[in-house]
């Protein structure tokens, strides 16, 4: 995937905006999905990063945004694939893609 898809992916890809991903990574749900490293789980310590990618300029991302931004897009279409039946309004399922900047109730 080259610079330019990458980015038209992951901004496919992550619908929650830099504040609302903020505001989110704040709450108790946040902090108990996924699975965790240390206090923190992986996505969200992913979540901090995407803020702060979300925030960058295009010409400022670095090499090392891009290869966080495929992860990101490759995180969000597994996770997809794996939706539960039923209202996942409150699911785990869906506050751990919420960390990776993606609510799929949006």
């Amino acid at each position: 995937m080259d610079d330019d898809e990458t980015r038209r992916e992951f901004g496919n890809s992550v619908n929650m905006t830099a504040k609302q991903l903020d505001d989110w990574l704040e709450t108790d749900e946040s902090k108990a999905a996924g699975q965790h490293e240390d206090s923190e789980s992986i996505g969200h310590k992913s979540g901090r990063r995407i803020v702060e990618i979300l925030r960058k300029k295009k010409d400022d991302l670095t090499a090392d945004d891009l290869a966080h931004m495929r992860k990101v897009v490759g995180y969000v279409h597994r996770h997809l694939a794996q939706r539960p039946s039923g209202d996942v309004k409150d699911t785990t399922w869906r506050h751990s893609l919420m960390n990776w900047g993606h609510d799929p109730v949006r």
